[in-house]
């Protein structure tokens, strides 16, 4: 798969985002923790497709495996 996620410093204040796009990937996990499907994020956002989703599952994947860890509260 190619890399979808691209972070620029004057794109959404250099969040990751989906490439060529200013869909952060933040947004994108924030709709699938909050349980929607894939298929609602598509229809939330017909121009994404598939690929760029589990592009942003894996970021996240990615992300946790740093070293550094951080106590998040709910």
């Amino acid at each position: 798969m190619p890399n979808r996620i691209e972070i620029h410093p004057d794109v959404c204040n250099g969040r990751p985002v989906i490439k060529n796009t200013r869909i952060t990937v933040s947004s994108i996990l924030g709709f699938l923790s909050a349980g929607d499907s894939i298929e609602e994020v598509l229809q939330s956002f017909p121009t994404l497709k598939r690929e760029d989703i589990l592009a942003c599952i894996a970021y996240a994947q990615r992300a946790t495996e740093s070293r550094s860890t951080y106590c998040l509260t709910a």
